[in-house]
């Protein structure tokens, strides 16, 4: 298991994966300067699964007006990928990335070795590549867009936020 912690470099990585239709490979260093939400699910054609997936979607123009990137990622195959978009999730603004090997989640520390597979972990990267927030849920419960969206916002503050903190709120001032 890793030993991955929050202001930590987030391990780099090199993926395949799907973007619009085609199969493309994507580094998280080609991110460098952004904000990157990455996200790990368990794997395609499940039940909670495409839910997250859609609401991420939904979201993307929420995403980019601050600045950030979604990256989706299960260990799947990036053809298992393209045809779970192509049959039931239709067009994605942001890539579903292929873990076939396991070691990116492996990596930041979600796989589950017994199962082949990787819990929801989602991490939200700074554009100097630190890792600045990270949550891990249980296979059954979906992740919260609005939520991640409020700590992404309150990240880039660079302020002391308070509970349920909000885009447009007074934060405590700097830390």
């Amino acid at each position: 298991m890793s030993t991955l912690q929050v202001g930590q470099p987030a391990p780099d990585f090199e993926m395949e994966g799907v973007v619009g239709k085609e199969f493309k490979s994507i580094k998280l260093s080609d991110y460098q300067g952004k904000w990157v939400v990455l996200f790990f699910y368990p794997l395609d054609f499940t039940f909670v699964c495409p839910t997250e997936i859609i609401g991420f979607n939904d979201h993307h123009d929420d995403f980019t007006k601050l600045n950030a990137e979604i990256l989706g990622a299960s260990v799947d195959s990036k053809f298992s990928h393209l045809a779970w978009i192509s049959n039931e999730l239709g067009e994605l603004h942001f890539p579903l990335l292929s873990d076939i090997t396991k070691d990116v989640a492996r990596q930041y520390g979600i796989l589950i070795e017994k199962q082949g597979i990787s819990l929801r972990g989602l991490y939200i990267i700074d554009p100097n590549g630190t890792l600045r927030y990270e949550l891990v849920h249980d296979l059954n419960v979906g992740r919260s867009v609005e939520e991640t969206l409020r700590v992404l916002g309150a990240l880039q503050t660079g302020e002391l936020c308070p509970i349920n903190w909000r885009q447009g709120k007074e934060t405590l001032g700097k830390g």
